[in-house]
């Protein structure tokens, strides 16, 4: 009969020495660190019918109006949380609306990057390099200047937009340029109008 006191592994969940067990296969294998496999910049080679040329400048263009719209979903959410004043309620719904559907739009950019062999902006670090926006200030602003402030980084995507679409239409790229046109760009001139019209000094109550 054995004399050996010692616990069993098995039942007791530890190693003779004390430290837990090794889990195995299903141990996660953590703090792995590699190259990159396709850098920034760079293209794979896909069966689209479409010329290397056509689908890298579609993927530039794709990135710049990512990068914006990717900033642009941080000034929502920013003012959505520093909203203020008499119209706190409306405006801080329809800039977490508005977020969100940048959002959306930022995802929708970057799978058609990645479906035309490119690499999409991922990190907003990476984004902050490349935008063309203006950094709002760090503190609170009065609300007709957030306002402003929306509609002003809206036009400069949407300028880069028309570019864009008339661009992806010459280069024969039907996909990016119907993304652009029926999804992002109606998108854009949807917020504008909303944002703009709070921005109208109308009586509420009693005509002047």
């Amino acid at each position: 009969m054995s004399t050996n006191t010692s616990p069993d592994t098995r039942t007791s969940g530890r190693s003779p020495d004390g430290d837990p067990p090794v889990a195995g296969a299903s141990q996660p294998r953590l703090h792995q660190h590699g190259p990159e496999i396709q850098p920034f910049r760079t293209m794979r080679q896909l069966p689209l019918a479409l010329s290397f040329e056509t689908r890298a400048q579609s993927v530039q263009l794709l990135n710049r109006i990512l990068a914006d719209s990717q900033i642009l979903h941080s000034h929502y959410k920013k003012y959505h949380w520093l909203m203020r004043g008499p119209t706190f309620y409306q405006l801080h719904l329809l800039t977490d609306k508005h977020a969100a559907e940048q959002a959306t739009l930022v995802d929708e950019l970057a799978e058609r990057i990645q479906s035309l062999g490119g690499v999409s902006v991922g990190d907003p670090r990476h984004a902050a390099e490349i935008t063309e926006l203006p950094r709002p200030p760090d503190g609170a602003q009065a609300v007709p200047s957030m306002l402003s402030q929306l509609l002003e980084d809206h036009e400069i995507i949407i300028g880069v937009l028309r570019d864009a679409i008339q661009k992806t239409e010459q280069n024969g790229d039907s996909g990016t340029n119907d993304l652009l046109t029926g999804t992002v760009l109606r998108c854009h001139e949807m917020q504008v109008w909303f944002l703009a019209e709070h921005l109208v000094e109308t009586p509420l109550v009693k005509e002047e």
